[in-house]
């Protein structure tokens, strides 16, 4: 089907199309500006609204994206993983992760994908480092998007990868769910977090340690970090956070969260019209609104 009999089937009566983000906290995300950008550029009546839902009613929220036609929404932390509960049908490749990101509404019959781990990977290779084979990846965080990234790293072959969480049980079970391939992979704990970290090529932060508003925070102690290696950073607002400025000023090459996040957005956008996404539009948009 292409794209323009696509939105003809999905467009409510009202003729604008409904999207949104679901999110707690939710007033930070670039995500409307980079989506209404997207609409903008294809000529498409719509909408994309931030809906803050805090995770008690994240079930009667989803039911709401059901009952007010709307045609998708992104979801983001900290929904990534139960949102999959009150779904109709869930994406093999989302399933095997075990966290979605990208809900598509086709006439009250929700399904779940995830286009973290793929769009952060392109991000990563087309921007910092074009091979990630051999390498020994240090991943913090064990939440939706750290599943979706450390599937997408084993597909990469990457030498080890190491899971630092709070929780360390959380970790433990990650490591131990993608396991058994290529890659070794093991989870780890805070307390053993320095150790881990000093072996590491490349730095992965997921969780959202450094975010806007408290933006001097780190997520690892900064005399941690190895001279000269990959720093990359999930978060893009600030678009470089303290954990890149100070990985910067040991001599890393850094990575912000602006490529993933443009990369992981334009995969949400096909598969809620069938059109290629305006991806340049999409990312100066959101440079646009810092």
């Amino acid at each position: 089907m292409t794209g323009n009999r696509l939105l003809e089937q999905f467009v409510p009566t009202s003729g604008s199309l409904l999207l949104g983000v679901l999110g707690d906290p939710i007033a930070h995300s670039k995500s409307p500006v980079m989506h209404h950008a997207a609409l903008k550029a294809h000529g498409i009546s719509g909408h994309y609204v931030p809906l803050h839902v805090k995770p008690d009613n994240l079930k009667e929220a989803i039911q709401a994206v059901r009952v007010l036609g709307f045609r998708g929404v992104n979801v983001t932390i900290p929904h990534k993983v139960e949102v999959m509960s009150y779904l109709d049908k869930i994406d093999e490749g989302a399933a095997k992760i075990g966290a979605v990101n990208t809900i598509v509404n086709d006439h009250g019959v929700l399904t779940g994908y995830n286009t973290d781990g793929i769009g952060y990977v392109r991000s990563l290779k087309d921007e910092v480092l074009p091979g990630l084979s051999g390498s020994n990846i240090v991943v913090l965080g064990a939440g939706g998007a750290a599943r979706g990234i450390v599937h997408a790293l084993t597909l990469e072959m990457a030498g080890s990868i190491s899971i630092i969480n709070r929780t360390s049980s959380k970790a433990v079970q990650l490591a131990e769910e993608w396991g058994g391939g290529t890659s070794t992979i093991r989870g780890y704990g805070e307390h053993e977090a320095e150790e881990a970290v000093s072996s590491a090529d490349v730095i992965i932060n997921t969780t959202s340690v450094g975010m806007h508003p408290h933006v001097d925070q780190m997520p690892v102690e900064a005399e941690w970090i190895p001279e000269g290696i990959v720093v990359s950073d999930l978060i893009y607002n600030p678009l470089k956070t303290k954990l890149l400025t100070e990985s910067e000023a040991r001599g890393c090459r850094v990575h912000g969260g602006l490529g993933m996040f443009v990369n992981q957005g334009a995969f949400a956008f096909e598969y809620w019209t069938g059109l290629t996404a305006p991806v340049e539009e999409m990312k100066q948009a959101v440079l646009e609104s810092f």
